[in-house]
């Protein structure tokens, strides 16, 4: 595949908050000029899962994210598909993805679940990660259990010589000591920049907002990790 470099923001599990951290870069990005625009290869769970929606609506603009299918059991894309009695290539899927990478400037590819999840045929995520030349932003938890799921994840990645660019923590609130110790052992353990973002929902009833969930990341992602994302200088 040729063209611009895609960012593939993928995950150690479903519920890391990969869509909120993808909203966040999406519009990162374009306050700085960039025409970015977030790309969802297959939603599941829809309705009411929507996730290209909400970046859509972080972004205020609803050019700023597209998926090409839908699939209504909240499943892995492959399983979805059997129990929906539904055709699902995964040729379909890559072509959709490189379509839209080849016509947007700076294309940001969402993962769905972690990375070996199925997603059509006998090919997973990591296959869609590896096949579009992606450079990986990786997001995980951050409380116990995060640094075997992430250790693995990040193998899994090098093992396909998938570029690196950094580990998002989500929903660090550092209330225990696993989660103040995690981001420096994960930096250990792995070699790669860690960036922390901190829970966003407003309230108890969490009634935050697409874009204030997105105003949210975007303030907590370092100029680091913006630097080590593949992108230039708009002129």
């Amino acid at each position: 595949m040729t063209g611009t470099q895609p960012i593939a923001v993928v995950g150690t599990g479903t519920g890391v908050g990969k869509t909120v951290i993808t909203a966040g870069l999406t519009q990162m990005l374009r306050d700085a000029g960039h025409e970015a625009r977030a790309i969802k290869p297959a939603q599941t769970g829809h309705p009411p899962d929507d996730d290209a929606g909400f970046v859509a609506a972080a972004c205020d603009d609803p050019d700023a994210a597209t998926c090409p299918r839908f699939l209504e059991p909240a499943l892995a894309p492959r399983v979805a598909a059997d129990v929906a009695d539904e055709p699902l290539a995964y040729e379909r899927i890559r072509e959709a993805c490189e379509r839209e990478i080849e016509a947007t400037p700076v294309p940001i590819v969402e993962g769905i679940g972690g990375l070996r999840v199925p997603l059509a045929g006998d090919r997973e995520v990591i296959d869609l990660v590896a096949d579009l030349e992606a450079a990986a932003v990786v997001v995980t938890r951050s409380g116990l259990g995060t640094l075997n799921h992430t250790a693995l994840s990040i193998d899994a990645l090098e093992a396909r010589g998938i570029d690196i660019r950094g580990i998002v923590v989500n929903e660090y609130a550092g209330e225990t000591l696993a989660e103040r110790t995690n981001p420096d052992e994960l930096e250990r353990m792995t070699g790669y920049s860690v960036e922390t973002v901190p829970p966003l929902a407003n309230g108890d009833d969490g009634e935050t907002t697409p874009r204030e969930f997105a105003a949210g990341v975007s303030d907590a992602l370092s100029p680091a990790l913006y630097d080590r994302l593949p992108v230039e200088t708009p002129r």
